[in-house]
């Protein structure tokens, strides 16, 4: 399989696709003047707090307030409001074995689900942004905050070590569990990321160091600011795309802006210099994403119908509530045919609408009407390809049948 990055860059704004043997698969789109906001740490001021819908909502300094649900809050919320007190004791906590790299905000969210955690109107609070704002919503926020690397995710007040599931040789686990609590910091926990396969405990290590410093440059930032403040930011679209997929199996990436190119080498340098034989600058004077034919696949985005092979479309529509996907059949068939086609472009339309929806980068509730079959082993094998195709995705899925 080839894989690769393309990068467009112009005056106004960066465009990155990433493909896999030609195939749009993930696309990002890096403005200015709407600068990606997950991943920034806020010192904020409750504002609001609504037990009835177990949240409560944040004043971090943007047109709307945040959205904190109580699950969104950690178990290590005490700890964190003590780096808010200058005279707060911080926590001893001991490392815990954990395969699953995921398992930092969602292995106790259940537990959290039925207690209130102690928060009152005006209370100063740490915050991290994990969701961009929607039509009207402001965005929605954690109080469990993570730094991300190139090779881990820093986990301050954590108890975990998690390894990324991408990475399977068990060897290779054990290894880079080993290394993770060789250098793990007190009162932290840490991710190893799909790009620490096959590394080095220096590399490891210089990128925990860099991380550990930015935590706490935080903390400092806390004691000397009032809120709402911003206290970190996150890299830009661009530059995250390169730090999180920019993986040893991405065959090349190309860029057609000499500046952006040289930027992107000496940050490569710095973090896998290893990879920089891929980065490649695009010289041609024809359009970048005309030569790969990435302007083909984002003409599909535009539009609610999107054409599946066997003659089938599908149709997304965006409501307030949810995302509704009807997938209609093509051609006629006879009868006797009718499952057998109906099956093929229901298989078709799942593996169309996990990639739209990663495209578009669409979330929330998801609402898909498949053709109907008549025989339960086919319906089962929709909802099996459906599994299979989300498990490729960075976002945590629900399914229901």
């Amino acid at each position: 399989m080839q894989k690769e990055i393309i990068i467009n860059s112009s005056t106004s704004q960066n465009r990155v696709a990433i493909t896999e043997d030609g195939t749009l698969i993930d696309f990002f789109v890096d403005n200015p003047e709407k600068r990606r906001m997950v991943g920034n740490v806020y010192l904020g001021k409750v504002a609001r707090i609504l037990p009835g819908i177990r949240a409560a909502f944040i004043d971090i300094g943007l047109k709307h307030d945040a959205f904190l649900h109580f699950s969104d809050i950690g178990d290590a919320f005490k700890e964190f409001q003590s780096v808010l007190d200058d005279d707060g004791d911080e926590t001893e906590i001991g490392i815990e074995d954990d395969d699953s790299a995921d398992s930092k905000k969602s292995n106790d969210s259940e537990k959290r689900t039925n207690t209130i955690p102690k928060l009152h109107k005006g209370q100063d609070i740490i915050v991290q942004i994990i969701k961009e704002p929607v039509a009207n919503k402001g965005v929605r926020i954690t109080s469990s905050i993570s730094i991300p690397g190139r090779f881990c995710v820093l986990l301050p007040f954590d108890n975990k070590i998690g390894i990324s599931k991408k990475i399977s040789d068990f060897k290779e686990r054990k290894r880079l569990k080993y290394l993770a609590k060789s250098i793990l910091p007190d009162n932290c926990g840490l991710i190893i990321r799909t790009a620490a396969k096959e590394q080095e405990e220096s590399s490891l290590e210089s990128d925990l160091k860099y991380l550990v410093n930015t935590w706490q440059n935080i903390q400092e930032k806390v004691k000397s600011s009032s809120p709402p403040y911003l206290l970190y930011t996150d890299l830009s679209t661009t530059t995250s795309v390169i730090r999180d997929l920019f993986t040893p199996d991405v065959t090349k990436v190309f860029i057609d802006s000499k500046s952006l190119y040289k930027e992107i080498r000496e940050y490569v340098q710095l973090v896998q210099p290893e990879l920089l034989d891929k980065i490649e600058y695009y010289k041609s004077s024809a359009p970048i994403f005309d030569t790969f034919r990435i302007e083909e696949h984002i003409k599909t985005l535009m539009g609610r119908k999107v054409p599946l092979p066997s003659g089938g479309h599908i149709v997304i529509d965006h409501t307030e509530a949810m995302t509704v996907i009807d997938v209609n059949s093509g051609r006629y068939a006879a009868k006797k045919e009718q499952e057998l086609n109906s099956l093929k472009t229901d298989l078709e339309a799942s593996r169309e609408i996990v990639r739209q929806l990663r495209l578009r980068d669409i979330g929330g509730l998801l609402v898909i009407d498949f053709i109907d079959l008549e025989e339960d082993k086919n319906r089962k094998k929709i909802y099996d390809e459906l599994r299979k195709e989300f498990r490729k995705d960075r976002a945590k899925v629900a399914l229901l049948p």
